[in-house]
């Protein structure tokens, strides 16, 4: 097979067309990041094989897998790369507990993620690895990431000022409770 494309250098060898707008997570991340820098790209951009795509996303699902919640989950279940995080969509994405939003509180994720979008966008000469080093993370973004991280916690009933240890123990128990049925 590699002899055969070998024959056409000039065209991708994979490629992962998405028609809609999509989120890419990178498969490694520095442990040192409160959130892993997660994308929001367009279909007309070609992800590398080193993002985790997510197509036929929302809003929505930006902002849960950007916050806090999912950060301790992932943080918890990923295998490591170094001592970096590797993000597996088996291990990670695939066996994630999603909340049960109410119809507010999935339009009040949606408006948070919106504001994590916007805050990125007030620095374009950044990228994200220098917007999410943690001691240099604008106030604006990270004032989003936490506005989303207290949308998200209200979806799963869980109270604000909640551990990274509570937030684990509540997702292994609805784990426990969605594979037990």
């Amino acid at each position: 097979a590699t002899r055969q494309k070998a024959a056409t250098p000039t065209l991708f060898d994979e490629r992962v067309e998405c028609i809609s707008d999509y989120i890419v997570i990178p498969e490694t991340s520095s442990e040192n990041r409160l959130y892993i820098p997660m994308g929001w790209l367009n279909s007309e951009v070609i992800p590398s094989n080193t993002l985790r795509i997510l197509s036929n996303a929302s809003l929505y699902h930006l902002g849960v897998l950007t916050s806090c919640v999912h950060m301790a989950w992932m943080r918890a279940v990923c295998g490591r790369f170094g001592t970096g995080y590797r993000y597996s969509n088996t291990i990670v994405y695939n066996n994630f507990p999603w909340p049960q939003p109410s119809a507010k509180q999935h339009v009040k994720i949606e408006q948070a993620a919106q504001k994590i979008l916007d805050a990125r966008a007030l620095y374009p000469n950044s990228s994200l690895a220098d917007l999410y080093n943690d001691l240099l993370m604008p106030f604006e973004l990270r004032k989003a990431h936490k506005l989303n991280d207290a949308a998200v916690c209200e979806a799963y009933g869980f109270d604000k000022n909640i551990s990274e240890s509570g937030i684990v123990a509540e997702l292994m128990r609805m784990y426990q409770d969605l594979t037990l049925r």
